[in-house]
């Protein structure tokens, strides 16, 4: 059983690796950055995946790996940029591309509030996984989601 979800872990990482790359992107907005997020909630996730009660809850588990360790990075990391660093090129793909200025809106939103836009919209979750992820209730996702985007429009007329 032990080897089995392993290798289901190992096959959901391989398949949505880039969606967890633009995930930890989104946070830390920077490449080298997100490369070291997702390295570290992939090992996190392997070596943890063994005490995994619901299998069939490894989506949503492992997407909160990666946010956590966003979040884990940008803590450890706040104090550690230059000032002088130029900042880089957005991160840039087809389906970011065509509403990057409505994208850049949202990475400008409060930490909860970009949290479950970037999940909910940007990765197909629904709202009980996106619960389930941060550790909140879905009352106060669904309130995050609908102030969110109330400012969203605000800034958008």
């Amino acid at each position: 059983m032990a080897q089995e979800i392993y290798e289901r872990a190992v096959s959901h990482i391989l398949k949505n690796q880039d969606r967890f790359y633009r995930l930890a992107y989104s946070y830390v907005r920077n490449r080298d950055g997100a490369l070291d997020v997702v390295q570290n909630a992939i090992v996190k996730g392997l070596e943890k995946c063994h005490g995994l009660r619901n299998p069939d809850a490894l989506k949503t588990w492992f997407y909160r790996i990666v946010v956590n360790e966003s979040l884990q990075y940008l803590r450890e990391n706040r104090r550690e940029t230059p000032e002088e660093e130029l900042p880089e090129q957005p991160y840039r793909e087809s389906a970011y591309d065509r509403d990057r200025e409505l994208y850049e809106e949202v990475l400008g939103l409060p930490e909860p509030m970009k949290t479950v836009v970037i999940l909910h919209f940007y990765e197909d979750l629904t709202l009980k996984q996106i619960s389930e992820i941060t550790g909140v209730n879905l009352n106060t996702v669904k309130s995050r989601l609908y102030s969110a985007l109330r400012r969203l429009r605000k800034d958008w007329r």
